[in-house]
């Protein structure tokens, strides 16, 4: 900014909505000069403020002083954290804030234990000994979703999960956690997550050395 200082936001989200940002605190790229500080002092002039006191002198002079390549490690690390933060969000939001009926806790246990096959709604319907769709209506009762949404949303987060590891292939991802078609594990994830495995994978600090982050300014 006109003060010669900057911070850097990582975005948290869940899903496609932004739920929060973590932040550093403000920083400079140069050390902090009285020539720098008289330039601040007659910006803040221009705007009618005054700053023109001890403290904020002291204040500005004593300001942390970071190089790019050390914020962008910082970045790294926010990055990271931010991810996990999103993981931990969405597997809440796939739990039922109330205590839930056993017929749903047999059917989330069942798709936990067969994630990786088909899971129709018919079949799981069938193993808990209901009627379709009387479990479509309970299930979206208890979870807030519906079962497409649900697996969906599961088969989602366990794949984030693989993406960390960089040796395994996105195909392999994919049918890794129940999707028969590259195409359509592809199109799932970038609904649920809003962008591409492959995006998401190259925001990823062990992935790429530039993952994606935003800077604002003061």
């Amino acid at each position: 900014c006109a003060y010669g200082l900057s911070e850097t936001a990582v975005p948290v989200k869940h899903g496609t909505q932004t739920i929060g940002f973590l932040q550093t605190g403000q920083i400079m790229h140069q050390k902090p000069t009285e020539a720098s500080y008289l330039r601040a002092l007659e910006n803040a002039k221009s705007l009618g403020v005054d700053i023109d006191h001890p403290e904020a002198k002291a204040a500005y002079m004593s300001t942390q002083v970071v190089s790019q390549k050390k914020l962008d490690s910082v970045a790294d690390l926010l990055t990271l954290f931010a991810d996990h933060l999103s993981i931990q969000s969405n597997q809440i939001a796939l739990q039922s804030a109330n205590a839930e009926p056993p017929l749903i806790t047999k059917a989330k246990q069942f798709l936990q234990d067969h994630q990786s096959e088909d899971l129709s709604l018919g079949r799981v319907a069938a193993v808990v000994h209901t009627s379709i769709f009387y479990f479509c209506k309970l299930f979206k009762k208890a979870t807030g979703s519906t079962f497409t949404e649900y697996v969906s949303r599961t088969r989602v987060e366990k794949a984030k999960n693989l993406l960390l590891n960089p040796n395994l292939r996105i195909s392999e991802i994919a049918f890794e956690v129940g999707f028969q078609s590259l195409t359509h594990f592809n199109r799932v994830f970038k609904k649920v997550a809003g962008e591409s495995p492959t995006e998401y994978r190259a925001r990823l600090p062990k992935a790429s050395p530039h993952p994606t982050r935003h800077h604002a300014t003061t």
